[in-house]
């Protein structure tokens, strides 16, 4: 008997379907350590690459996350099957507040259902997706698990939940351990309790499921045995183009929506400014100097920054002499000064001053710069050393107006909800897309009469204008 099950309970006796000769013999199905154990199957007359044979249990055995496959392969095959594996049972989840969705969300719905209910949607930030994701928990009606990047999404998730169904949510992650009809769990703790969780829930839904197909995170998927899958996303593709494992891990995008499509009626309408700021004579000397030394270092080492092991190259060289430390310093000071120099910082205090009644987000690339921005500006600064309840504050009381600015790094990149921003500074940043369209995210929760604006800061006749133009390569900012 499994050990997931009480002794008094009793496992679900499945059979072949109408019209499929049955063979009059019953298998077990358990589940064990995220995987499926097949008890009572022939090994000489099966044999099936998605089944293996097991020879250390003398069983056949198959991956948790085909669970639904190989439930058919053997009913259809004639198989009558006990199932111990399934410990996650229906549910009725019922939203307490109900009203009708926008024409968005109900097709978000009905493609996710006309794809069998494992699928991806992909929606811009501020469109409604954890409303989306209620509607899949009460289509399912099944034992869900939540699965988000953050603790500050786990915070966020089990709140928003918690008022939706109003019963109690469990939670897996920053030091709680709950596991309950609804769970939120971030990523870290999916992937390393999943093989002991992964009989546990009908239902996973992944929020921002674009980090899942990372090496570890990919586990949170394969070791469960939830039939019913739903992904939810602003940013799908990955620079790395691991997003087609998605289709095996969640299901293919089933629906997706654009920051155009729904900007004006279910997004606020937006402009983006993008500002040449040439740097003061005395940085651009420093700038030009510095890079000449990098620039000079790796010619000399015939190394080419462009080629896959450009960077790795670099770097190891750099580390051999001490001409080679000091060509490492000259590339970050050229860089550091790129993206952040005097007269960026008079321009984002200009643009500051000018927008004084408005809710501004002033993004940097590093938390030096976010710092000395915060400390100039007195105003508060949000980072990855913020301490999660003096974060919390911070974004209630800017959400309030209390406060007028936040200057964050990366940290607010996504899953924050600041729905009062009207303006976004980028001082600075990556060529991410990703990252360019969540920044620009952070400002679209619709209000009324609400015109959101973003203004990126580009340093002119610097590698930071190709920078810009890699980053802007995304269907909002044509």
């Amino acid at each position: 008997m499994s050990a997931n099950m009480n002794n008094d309970e009793q496992p679900t006796l499945l059979t072949p379907p109408k019209g499929i000769k049955s063979l009059d013999k019953t298998l077990e199905l358990f589940f064990e350590d995220g995987t499926l154990l097949i008890q009572g199957l022939d090994p000489e007359s099966w044999s099936d690459a998605l089944i293996p044979w097991d020879e250390r249990v003398q069983r056949h055995r198959a991956s948790a996350h085909d669970y639904r496959i190989v439930l058919a392969k053997l009913l259809r095959a004639g198989y009558s099957i006990e199932d111990h594996a399934r410990a996650y049972e229906p549910c009725a989840l019922a939203l307490s507040q109900r009203h009708e969705p926008y024409d968005h969300q109900a097709g978000a719905i009905q493609a996710w259902k006309d794809a069998g209910m494992r699928a991806v949607v992909v929606l811009p930030t501020g469109s409604g997706k954890t409303f989306v994701a209620q509607l899949a928990m009460e289509e399912a009606g099944r034992s869900t698990m939540v699965i988000v990047p953050t603790i500050d999404l786990l915070n966020q998730w089990s709140g928003i939940l918690e008022k939706a169904f109003d019963q109690e949510i469990g939670l897996l992650g920053g030091g709680y351990h709950e596991i309950k009809h609804i769970t939120v769990s971030t990523y870290d703790s999916a992937c390393l309790h999943m093989d002991r969780l992964g009989d546990r829930f009908g239902l996973l839904i992944f929020d921002e499921v674009h980090h899942l197909p990372g090496e570890l995170y990919q586990q949170a998927a394969l070791a469960s045995i939830a039939p019913y899958r739903l992904g939810l996303t602003a940013t799908y593709e990955r620079s790395d183009g691991k997003e087609k494992v998605l289709d095996k891990l969640v299901g293919n995008v089933a629906f997706r929506k654009s920051i155009k499509e729904l900007s004006g009626h279910v997004l606020a309408d937006y402009q983006v400014h993008t500002l040449e700021v040439p740097m003061t004579e005395e940085d651009q000397q420093s700038y030009e100097k510095a890079r000449e030394h990098y620039r000079g270092f790796v010619s000399s080492k015939g190394i080419r920054m462009s080629s896959v092991d450009g960077w790795k190259r670099f770097l190891a060289e750099t580390s051999r002499s001490e001409e080679g430390r000091e060509a490492f310093k000259a590339y970050h000071t050229q860089k550091k000064l790129a993206l952040v120099h005097q007269a960026k910082l008079d321009r984002l205090y200009e643009l500051c001053n000018q927008h004084h009644d408005d809710l501004v987000l002033i993004f940097t690339n590093d938390n030096d710069s976010v710092y000395e921005i915060s400390e100039r500006m007195l105003s508060p600064a949000i980072t990855h050393q913020t301490p999660i309840k003096e974060r919390k504050e911070i974004l209630e009381r800017f959400n309030e107006g209390s406060y007028r600015t936040i200057v964050t790094s990366k940290v607010l990149n996504e899953g924050v909800d600041v729905p009062e921003a009207r303006v976004a500074i980028i001082l600075s940043g990556s060529g991410s897309v990703r990252e360019h369209v969540q920044r620009l995210g952070r400002i679209l929760r619709r209000s009324e009469d609400k015109k959101a604006i973003l203004y990126e800061l580009v340093t002119v006749n610097t590698v930071e204008t190709y920078v810009s133009q890699r980053r802007r390569e995304h269907d909002a900012y044509q």
